[in-house]
């Protein structure tokens, strides 16, 4: 059995010969236009620099010696002697790369003739010979040695530029021979590729494309799929492989099947016993199973999307949901979903689960919608605000007489008082206004939580709401504190009821004043954010412990170590009902040693 490991071999064997074949032939034939090229560059050329230089010394000697003639002796002598040692160096050159047959005779008779010439030079030089034997010994023995040694030097030049030519030719000869071969070479393997191409779409293409489309049917569901195991080569073994694939999915399937549908039975069944409204919904929105709490009150049957309701806070709810892919509860808190039931008042808390794959993506396939039953809490809220309010409005009827009576004792107008009874109706006084204080804030409160507070918001400058520093100059110049307002003109207008806002930023103010020591400073200061003016009161106090911070705005809670007159922990709760109730947001930023600061948001005016 001829498999596909070896139809490969075979065919990329060939393409892999034919390779190694042009890489040799490629080798070999750069070695040789590499030599052809050495030779050209390396020997002929310097010989031919060589016999240029002797050449050109020569005529420099023999114009040196026509100089000594015009009178110029030094000069003359000079210029002999420096071209006679440039030519004695080219000649030394030229001795020293003989490559040619008969080069090395004309450079030894080169060197004999200079030999005679340069002693000839010294005789004509010599200034005790008369002017006419000079000229005689130039022209009879000097010139001709001259024009000899020049006709050599030319002679040995020819002949290695002869040399270079038939080199070059010879080089340019084997360039196109391995061109050729290249040609030859490249024709061969391109015939193997395309021969191997062509088999290799009969022994492997064919078969795989008949697999990808098998397998595109199993991908469509179709399972009773039978794939042809004629070959008897890997493809073949595949296509076997694919068959048992197909087998066991068909089983698997099967399988569950039975098992979703016993699932979901089980699962219609325990929802419909289940007391809380509940219903799961698809990425669509269409409700898949819901309990019958949730069919009864919010109309969440299966088959159902939700869309068609006409509930809107249902479907932002859904929507957040599958946006973030995390749980979502309504978007305000405290809001809850009223319903009338058999002459009863429900109250449910709507929240949004989705309901992930189980896979590594981590992909929601839908949503699990549950509507917490908050009845008994809102009762219970509603009743610890009406007793607030009943014990409030039953406190301040006896509280207002005791406070005049101990007023008539101090002015003693029914008679006078001793030093020690004066003290005691002091603490009294001090007492009584603390119990006021106390009444007032827990009304304010229940007020507010119940909808009662009556805001006038109106367009605000944020200068008009700083004014509520002023009350605090006295008391805060008598304890020694610097108060500093740094709110500015330019800052535009807000949406405020003033006496609400002035409440907040008096509540801040007293904070910062029972905890910031003689010597410190309170700065108010609003700045511009997104959409909003941020206010904030900033002291130089002894701060907040981290753990602290995020309770400081719960009701009745106080802060571990305080003076059991700093009040009962409503203030701060107080100020972010009003602030949120405004559109905006309290919040503290705190650490220990460094002092606090406590802001709050509220929204700007939007032109119109």
């Amino acid at each position: 059995m001829i498999g596909i490991r070896q139809k490969l071999a075979l065919g990329f064997g060939g393409l892999l010969l034919i390779v190694a074949a042009m890489g040799v032939l490629t080798i070999r034939q750069i070695d040789a236009l590499g030599g052809a090229i050495d030779v050209i560059l390396k020997q002929n050329y310097r010989s031919v620099i060589a016999c240029q230089q002797m050449t050109e010394s020569l005529e420099r000697i023999d114009s040196g010696v026509l100089i000594i003639f015009a009178g110029h002796d030094h000069e003359g002598v000079h210029t002999v002697g420096e071209y006679e040692l440039a030519f004695k160096t080219a000649l030394r050159v030229e001795l020293g790369n003989i490559t040619l047959p008969g080069e090395h005779e004309k450079a030894r008779k080169i060197q004999m003739l200079f030999n005679r010439y340069t002693g000839v030079i010294d005789r004509v030089s010599d200034s005790s010979v008369s002017v006419a034997e000079r000229e005689k010994l130039y022209f009879s023995e000097l010139q001709p040695l001259f024009f000899e040694i020049k006709v050599l030097a030319h002679q040995v030049l020819e002949m290695n530029q002869q040399n270079m030519n038939d080199a070059n030719e010879k080089a340019r000869k084997m360039a196109s021979s391995a061109h050729n071969i290249m040609l030859a070479a490249i024709f061969a393997s391109t015939i193997l590729a395309l021969l191997f191409s062509y088999q290799s779409h009969r022994w492997i293409l064919m078969p795989i494309k008949k697999l990808i489309a098998s397998a595109e049917e199993i991908r469509k569901g179709n399972l009773d799929l039978v794939l042809d195991t004629a070959s008897r080569d890997e493809i073949g073994q595949l296509s076997g492989s694919f068959n048992e694939m197909a087998a066991t999915l068909r089983t698997m399937r099967k399988r569950d099947r039975e098992t979703l549908i016993r699932t979901r039975r089980a699962t219609q069944e325990v929802f419909k016993v289940l007391p809380s409204p509940i219903a799961v919904l698809d990425l669509d929105g269409c409700v898949e199973v819901a309990t019958e709490s949730a069919e009864h009150l919010f109309r969440l049957k299966p088959g159902v999307n939700v869309r068609d309701l006409g509930l809107a806070w249902l479907t932002g709810l859904l929507q957040s949901s599958f946006r973030n892919g995390t749980v979502v509860e309504s978007e305000d808190a405290n809001s809850c979903i009223q319903h009338f039931s058999g002459n009863r008042e429900y109250f449910f808390q709507p929240v949004a689960v989705p309901v992930p794959s189980g896979t590594e993506s981590g992909d929601c396939i839908g949503t699990a919608l549950i509507f917490r039953d908050v009845t008994q809490l809102h009762e219970q809220l509603e009743l610890k605000r009406s007793v607030i309010a009943t014990v409030s409005h039953q406190l301040r009827t006896p509280l207002t007489s005791l406070r005049m009576s101990i007023h008539l004792l101090l002015e003693e107008r029914i008679g006078s008082l001793n030093e020690q009874q004066a003290d005691m109706l002091l603490a009294a006084r001090e007492e009584s206004e603390r119990l006021v204080h106390i009444v007032d804030d827990l009304l304010d409160i229940n007020r507010i939580e119940s909808g009662k507070a009556h805001l006038h918001i109106l367009p605000v400058s944020p200068v008009l709401l700083g004014e509520g520093v002023e009350p605090f100059l006295v008391a805060a110049r008598d304890q020694g504190v610097s108060i500093i307002t740094t709110i500015g003109a330019e800052l535009p207008e807000v949406m405020a009821d003033i006496e609400s806002i002035r409440h907040v930023i008096a509540n801040l103010l007293s904070n910062a004043l029972r905890f910031t020591s003689p010597g410190g400073k309170i700065t108010v200061s609003a700045a511009e954010v997104p959409d909003s003016i941020r206010f904030s009161v900033a002291d130089t106090g002894s701060g907040i412990a981290p753990e602290h911070l995020e309770h400081l705005f719960e009701q009745f809670y106080r802060v571990p170590g305080q003076h059991e007159k700093s009040g009962i922990g409503l203030g701060l709760s107080i100020v972010k009902e009003i602030v949120e109730t405004h559109g905006g947001m309290a919040g503290v930023e705190s650490a220990l040693g460094s002092g606090s600061v406590f802001y709050f948001t509220l929204p700007v005016r939007k032109n119109r």
